[in-house]
This record gives structure tokens, C-alpha cells and sequence, in this order.
């Protein structure tokens, strides 16, 4: 599949056109809401791409925002194929949210993490010690769809036309003993393989650079192939995750992201320092 061709792609720059369209027409959305007969939250919400909309919905929208023609047609059809469901529908009870269908349409992942290997670098037994350590009152059914669920996301790096993944991480993941050393050095090694692609940069935030700007908290900037879709920051936490489309949000993280990757350790210098943390584990005593 083409980058930025998905069905939430499509949702999300649907949604911005339909607001654009009804700006345009110089109508509010509660106006909206009460010539097409529904509420205005419904219309709000398929505004902010929160919820679907279905091809006769959008037809009635543009019927009453004056776009006719091969314009209004072109707008239904994308109506229709982001209706469509990407493989993540499999596991909706683990993903919420827009994140997993942003992300398999980025062109471009920039990920920051101070506490943990980035989920699309982790093996599979690092996944399931991080799941059972952060859920802690999960069952063993819901940890190993939780950690499936992960694995599925993770063959985005191994597509035909992969996004361009760039990975920022603080010296500390390197040093936490997630699962035991048998399990951090299979990690540590899969870090220096993933680290050959030619997609993939990985640097490491050395703990003499001191304060930096991924303190407040790990984050992904996701871009994409098309104008039409302006990047996206994902901010990540425990339990939720949010969004941030505005421009200067955007441009805050990214800035932010130059800073750590200026302050991080050279690609190279990068991984020298993992294989050294690699051999010093696979030193240790196993269980």
C-alpha cells in the first residue's frame, strides 16, 4: 500500500475538508446540524475525524455547502474508502483510538522514548515483561493479545515501501533490566540489527548530556507523503495517548526532536555504545 493511502488517513483529511467546506459556506455547526436534522456534537465529531461518516452524510453536507459535481463525487468516494478497515480492527480492544492506522500510513516516524524500547523495536519477550509490569491487574489472555497486538505493528518496518524510522532513545533504556539479562541482551541485539536497515536510525542520549528536552515525556511525530495531511505529534502515557495537529505544536516537537538528536550520540557512536551495553549483559548470570 501506498503511504498515506489509508482508510484513517482518508477519514482525517475528509474531516478537514468537510470543516473547510462548511467555513466556506460561512455556516456554523450548529446551523449544520439543524438543516441536516442531527446534532451538532455529531457533526463535530466528524469534523475532528473522531467518528465516521458515511457517503450519503457527506453527500447531504456538500449538497448543503453548494459543492457540486465531480468535486462532491470525488469527496463521497473518499468517504467510501475510509470506511474501510485496516488489519489493526482485529485487535479493537487493545488499539483506541487513531494512533495505529495513523502510524501504518506515516511516511515518516520520529519516536522519543526515555524509559523503554520504542514498541516497533521491541522482541517479543521485552513486550510481554513491559505489559505484565505495567498492567499489573491484566490476565494472562489480555497480556498476550496485548503483546500480538504489538508484534502485528511492528511488520510496518518490514514493508516493501517502509516509512523512514527514526529513533531517539535516553542512555537509561539501555541500562534498565526489563525481564532479566537473558531478555535485555536478546533486545540489546535486536536494537544493533535493526540499527543496519537502511530505514532505521537509532542514537542514544548519552547521560552526560544532562538535562535535554524528552524529559517531559516520550512523544512520535508522525508525517506524511501528502500536503494535504499536515503531520501529527502523538504524546504518549500510560493509559491514553493525545494528539496535537496544531501548527505550532507541531513545530514545537520537532524542534524539540532536533535538540535531542543533536544532543544524542551519532548514529555510529550510537551503536558502539549498545553493543557494549549487550556484551556487559550478556556477561551477567542468567536464571
Amino acid at each position: 500500500m501506498t503511504r498515506g493511502q489509508g482508510p484513517t488517513v482518508r477519514r482525517r483529511r475528509l474531516a478537514s475538508e468537510l470543516r473547510r467546506l462548511r467555513e466556506s459556506a460561512d455556516l456554523t455547526i450548529d446551523e449544520v446540524g439543524e438543516k441536516l436534522e442531527c446534532s451538532a456534537s455529531k457533526i463535530s465529531r466528524i469534523e475532528t475525524g473522531h467518528v465516521g461518516v458515511t457517503p450519503r452524510d457527506v453527500r447531504d453536507m456538500l449538497e448543503l455547502y453548494g459543492l457540486a459535481g465531480e468535486e462532491r463525487e470525488a469527496l463521497v468516494q473518499l468517504a467510501r474508502e475510509a470506511r474501510k478497515r485496516g488489519w489493526w480492527h482485529a485487535y479493537n480492544e487493545v488499539f483506541t483510538g487513531a494512533f495505529v492506522g495513523l502510524e501504518a500510513d506515516a511516511s515518516s516516524l520520529r519516536a522519543f522514548q526515555a524509559l523503554l524500547v520504542p514498541g516497533l523495536l521491541q522482541t517479543e519477550r521485552y513486550t510481554l515483561a513491559v505489559i505484565r509490569a505495567m498492567r499489573p491487574g491484566a490476565d494472562e489472555d489480555e497480556i498476550a493479545r496485548r503483546v500480538a497486538a504489538r508484534m502485528a505493528r511492528q511488520q510496518l518496518l518490514a514493508d516493501p515501501n517502509p516509512p523512514e524510522y527514526w529513533a531517539v532513545i535516553d542512555e537509561a533504556v539501555l541500562h534498565r533490566m526489563v525481564g532479566g539479562p537473558d531478555v535485555m541482551a536478546e533486545q540489546l541485539e535486536r536494537l544493533l540489527r535493526v540499527a543496519e536497515q537502511p530505514h532505521v536510525t537509532i542514537q542514544v542520549v548519552p547521560f552526560g548530556a544532562g538535562a535535554h528536552p524528552g524529559m517531559e515525556g516520550p512523544f512520535l511525530i508522525l508525517g506524511f507523503p501528502e500536503q494535504a495531511d499536515p503531520d501529527v505529534v502523538y504524546v504518549d502515557s500510560t493509559s491514553s495517548g493525545v494528539y496535537l495537529e496544531m501548527p505550532p505544536d507541531v513545530r514545537r516537537y520537532s524542534l524539540m526532536f532536533d535538540h535531542l538528536r543533536a544532543a544524542a550520540l551519532k548514529p555510529d557512536d550510537t551503536v558502539e555504545l549498545i553493543a557494549q551495553a549487550a556484551e556487559r549483559v550478556a556477561a551477567l548470570p542468567t536464571e
